[in-house]
């Protein structure tokens, strides 16, 4: 397994550290089922705007609960590896959860970024209420119109019927 793979306590520590040495910690979360240019556009965005860049990637359950049966396409392992196969990823973590509260009490990001499809309106209650807590900043980076797993997966299926 790669080591940029962390568990969540292993992020807990290591975040720590990064702290003490006066690093900006940047952590967003996702899904990541297919990754496309969009994705990775996100993500090298999101690492710009700190020193070290954590990918939380939801746990096979999280993903069914939150897109519906037969996602995920790839499993978490997997999903994991690819993400932290990116060079403007330092580490990635897999959380079970299907919000990252726990995670984010745990890790204490210096800024939490979403994209362009939330506000930090619709950001979830719990969500926004941790990182009030622990003073974490809310970066909401620009949607990437056109770059979508759901819209990716119609093609596919729209492909399949035309045979």
């Amino acid at each position: 397994m790669n080591d940029k793979i962390l568990s969540v306590d292993e992020l807990a520590l290591v975040s720590e550290k990064y702290r003490a040495q006066k690093r900006k910690l940047v952590l967003t979360n996702g899904c990541f089922d297919l990754l496309h240019v969009g994705h990775l556009r996100y993500l090298q965005a999101a690492r710009a705007l700190g020193d070290i860049l954590v990918v939380a990637i939801n746990g096979d359950d999280s993903v069914r609960a939150l897109k519906g049966e037969g996602r995920p396409l790839n499993r978490e392992t997997d999903r994991a590896e690819i993400i932290a196969a990116l060079e403007c990823v330092d580490h990635a973590v897999i959380f079970p959860e299907v919000r990252a509260t726990h995670l984010l009490e745990k890790v204490r990001p210096s800024i939490y970024v979403k994209g362009g499809d939330y506000t930090t309106e619709t950001l979830n209650p719990e969500e926004r209420a941790a990182l009030e807590k622990i003073g974490a900043e809310i970066r909401i980076l620009p949607f990437q119109p056109g770059y979508s797993t759901s819209e990716l997966i119609g093609r596919m299926k729209e492909l399949r019927s035309d045979e």
